[in-house]
């Protein structure tokens, strides 16, 4: 009997090994030994480590199968974190939903620092049932995950918005109102307008009540969800930025102020997006 597709490795977790196959009591036969490459397949599925399918793997002799078995035991222990440490997340949203709260909007920015380019605030409300092990603070993030799980909220978050203030504000009114009134914006852009806002550091005078965290996109799922939404959304505009101005390298540093940032500066001046009001723009002529 060869086996052809992951339902009939499945069949064998009431098989026993015998010798170089497996021996079924149950149909009293000698069945080929499954190959390593068959098994490597299977084990992708397996969801959790009480599956009856790992247990007979881990019988297995062969090395080469003992490194797969580890290896999937070690990819279930990094999801089961993942979901420790996103349940965790959750605990202000359920506290606030136990006291009457429904639509919790999670806030964040990013851009505060840079010295080009927008400040971007992010506002998110997460649906029902929304889970995403391995959603966290957007830093903590490789740039290829943020963009899949920007994708994962844009579809399955009840509501999310944007809200960006331009250098030349920033230079108006400076990055503190500015950092403010991105993430004013950004709750104004909900379609659904919450009753209850989670903010990361910031304090906002508003209608609604909310709690402000001090690294909050690590403590709260909202607000993680917010910071990827608005770094995902910046990182996309600096790089339109490089195009146009490519001299700079918008796309590699974000507008941050890194040697080969202040390099280009001093060469080829400020651009529109330069935030002047920020040392050390203040000294360029």
């Amino acid at each position: 009997m060869v086996i052809d597709d992951n339902a009939e490795l499945r069949q064998f977790h009431e098989f026993k090994p015998s010798g170089r196959g497996f021996y079924s009591p149950r149909v009293g036969g000698r069945i080929k030994m499954p190959t390593v490459s068959e098994i490597k397949v299977v084990l992708q599925d397996v969801k959790d480590f009480a599956d009856p399918l790992l247990e007979m793997y881990r019988q297995d002799e062969r090395v080469s199968v003992q490194k797969l078995v580890a290896s999937c035991e070690k990819r279930l222990k990094v999801q089961q974190q993942q979901l420790e440490k996103y349940q965790e997340m959750c605990r202000y949203e359920n506290h606030y939903k136990a006291q009457g709260y429904q639509l919790i909007a999670g806030i964040d920015e990013a851009g505060r620092g840079p010295l080009s380019g927008p400040v971007v605030a992010g506002a998110v409300i997460l649906s029902e049932g929304f889970l995403l092990p391995g959603l966290n603070d957007s830093k903590q993030l490789s740039e290829q995950r943020r963009e899949e799980f920007f994708a994962y909220i844009e579809q399955h978050a009840l509501a999310y918005s944007v809200g960006i203030v331009s250098a030349e504000e920033i230079d108006q009114i400076n990055i503190y109102e500015a950092t403010k009134l991105a993430m004013f914006r950004a709750i104004q852009g909900l379609k659904v307008q919450p009753d209850f806002l989670l903010i990361d550091a910031m304090k906002l005078q508003t209608e609604m009540p909310g709690l402000s965290l001090i690294k909050g996109d690590t403590l709260s799922i909202s607000i993680a969800a917010a910071s990827v939404v608005a770094k995902v959304t910046r990182d996309r505009m600096m790089k339109e930025y490089a195009l146009k101005y490519p001299e700079y390298g918008f796309e590699k540093h974000m507008g941050y102020g890194t040697k080969e940032h202040l390099a280009a500066i001093q060469q080829f001046g400020p651009t529109p997006i330069h935030r002047m009001t920020f040392a050390p723009m203040q000294n360029i002529k």
